[in-house]
């Protein structure tokens, strides 16, 4: 996936402004797709010159102008094109994993406090995602919301965050007791 797509993907509701759609994306595209607002503005403009995203200029009195983009046409047919091709699957690149992978040669009590931070960060991530869902149903029941609610693109792909941030949270609670249980055991028992 390019970050074209996301982009993309996060103008089909409405008309947006860069720095919006730099919001949009750390409200509910982070968890899939990390960009620097720098790279998101840039894309727009991009995006812009090949036509898959009209801008136009708005006025405002007592700030800066700002411009307001859309998806053309030709972006939902790149879009649509995007989404026809079969997905390529994804690799996890994370630099706790590694320091879990040599933990039989490094300070248990040390890797121990990097999971905590882990744990605590997964932790509120989910609770952040929950919170999110929750506005997105309304007062609606998950069930309902799910085949009866405006867009359900948007609530699924939330939802796959915050169960891979609960999946980290629950891997880190596993290894800090498997450490601390291995320390408790005598070498050689």
């Amino acid at each position: 996936m390019a970050l074209r797509h996301a982009v993309l993907a996060a103008l089909l509701d409405e008309e947006l402004s860069g720095y919006q759609v730099t919001k949009a994306f750390a409200a509910g595209v982070a968890n899939f797709w990390h960009a620097r607002p720098q790279q998101v503005y840039a894309e727009l403009a991009g995006l812009e010159r090949e036509g898959l995203v009209a801008g136009r200029e708005v006025v405002q009195e007592a700030r800066p102008n700002k411009r307001l983009f859309r998806v053309t046409d030709e972006g939902l047919a790149e879009l649509e094109g995007f989404a026809s091709a079969a997905a390529k699957p994804s690799f996890l690149r994370e630099d706790l994993l590694v320091q879990v992978q040599a933990a039989d040669h490094l300070d248990a009590d040390v890797l121990i406090e990097r999971l905590a931070e882990r744990y605590a960060f997964a932790e509120a991530k989910a609770a952040l995602f929950e919170e999110r869902l929750r506005r997105m149903r309304g007062g609606l029941g998950e069930a309902e919301f799910l085949l009866h609610g405006p867009r359900v693109g948007p609530y699924l792909t939330c939802r796959r965050g915050r169960d891979f941030e609960r999946a980290n949270r629950d891997w880190c609670r596993e290894v800090v007791e498997v450490l601390r249980a291995r320390g408790e055991v005598p070498a050689g028992s």
